[in-house]
């Protein structure tokens, strides 16, 4: 008989015998790895000692045999940026459980942090274990019930992501959009909410698609007289520009970590408003991501001022380096744009300049994206890159290529 031990204090199985003996297994414990095929133990029939009856796949992998390469880049696309060093330092760190007290106080200054960044005293303010998408889902999939209206400030590819992420909740998606370069005055906005009086108002703060920086000022203001919640997404933007979540009565924000924060991409920052956190809580049909569900989260992230739950394997290591990315911004907020988007001249084809960029200088930057693919370069300026002497190591390079990668006609 096999008995198992019915509390996890020693998370072991008790294996014993019939008669009660313990249940031995002869040599010592490691890993069960397939035999190399010229193992001489195996048989001609593909199995050998300890094969038992699974046959043998393939080889391991030789690539995962040698060292890693990771080229020294400077990273001057729209993101990931370079991380600092510190934050480099952090994500050397040993792990601990994301449940142990130590890792719950870096938790609460990463709360702290986030708080901070996004100039706000909301006390529903977390991050969430995925990249901006998965920051943009979660935000709409907790304000948004089935069949209610959002109505979407399209003006690049975010605001596209976003109508397709709202469409497959099944919310009823309205678009209000503008031509890439442009940006939504209070006009068009209040003459969209009066037309489609939605629940949601959603629209992105840097649109780095295009490089277009979206003024939020009023906006706040005009959505909650029309009885509807906004929310932003600032990835691409958050401090990089100014912004002040309660100031401008924003409901709902979230952010990136792997641009102006310098950190690697995931966790994300979110914030909810306490309106925003009453629809939450008031709503009539279940969060339909058991992940992304904000009630669970909140209190895992301990804003609810309960005892901390387990939800899910939090992402320790890139908890540390965004604790990190927070206290540098908290030292040093850059207020230079985040993205600069450069117009591909004629007589040019974008990918031969950043593919020259990258093989000559090691330099990163990235073209076009949604409406301005093949039109224009994007070149990040963030974080920790946010310096004169990278100014010019890109624009030195940048006029290198310009005179090497000229076509007489294209």
């Amino acid at each position: 008989m096999i008995a198992l031990c019915k509390r996890p204090r020693l998370l072991v199985a008790l294996f014993r015998t019939a008669n009660g003996s313990p249940l031995c297994f002869p040599g010592p414990t490691k890993a069960i790895l397939p035999r190399s095929m010229d193992d001489p133990t195996r048989s001609a029939g593909g199995q050998g000692p300890g094969d038992g009856h699974f046959p043998f796949v393939s080889e391991p992998p030789a690539q995962l045999r040698q060292p890693m390469y990771v080229p020294k880049r400077l990273l001057l696309g729209p993101g990931p940026t370079n991380a600092s060093p510190r934050v480099l330092q952090a994500g050397s760190l040993q792990l601990l459980g994301h449940l142990h007290p130590e890792f719950c106080q870096i938790m609460d200054d990463v709360r702290a942090g986030i708080k901070y960044a996004l100039q706000t005293d909301s006390r529903w303010a977390l991050a969430v274990s995925g990249t901006g998408h998965a920051a943009m889902e979660a935000a709409l999939g907790n304000l948004l019930e089935s069949g209610e209206r959002v109505l979407i400030a399209s003006h690049g590819i975010w605001g596209q992501r976003a109508s397709d992420m709202a469409d497959r909740l099944g919310a009823d998606v309205h678009v209000i959009k503008k031509d890439a370069g442009k940006y939504f005055s209070l006009s068009d906005i209040e003459k969209g909410l009066l037309e489609n009086q939605p629940v949601l108002f959603f629209i992105t703060h840097g649109e780095s698609s295009t490089g277009v920086l979206q003024s939020l000022d009023g906006i706040g203001e005009l959505c909650h007289r029309h009885g509807c919640l906004l929310l932003v997404d600032s990835v691409a933007a958050l401090g990089g520009v100014p912004l002040y979540m309660d100031a401008q009565e924003i409901d709902a924000l979230y952010t990136g970590s792997q641009k102006v924060l310098s950190c690697p991409p995931g966790p994300s920052p979110i914030a909810f408003s306490d309106r925003a956190w009453d629809k939450i809580i008031k709503r009539k049909s279940r969060i339909p991501s058991f992940y992304f569900d904000m009630t669970c989260l909140a209190n895992y992230w301990g804003c609810d001022g309960e005892a901390r739950r387990y939800h899910h394997t939090g992402p320790i290591t890139s908890v540390y380096m965004l604790r990190e990315g927070l206290a540098g911004l908290a030292e040093e907020v850059a207020r230079l744009p985040t993205v600069t988007t450069v117009c591909v001249p004629p007589n040019y084809a974008w990918k031969e300049v950043t593919d020259y960029l990258i093989t000559k200088y090691n330099i990163e930057i990235s073209g076009g994206l949604g409406p301005t693919a093949g039109k224009v370069w994007r070149i990040g300026l963030m974080g920790y890159n946010s310096t004169a002497e990278t100014v010019d190591k890109v624009l030195n390079a940048l006029q290198d290529a310009l005179t090497k990668c000229r076509h007489s006609k294209l």
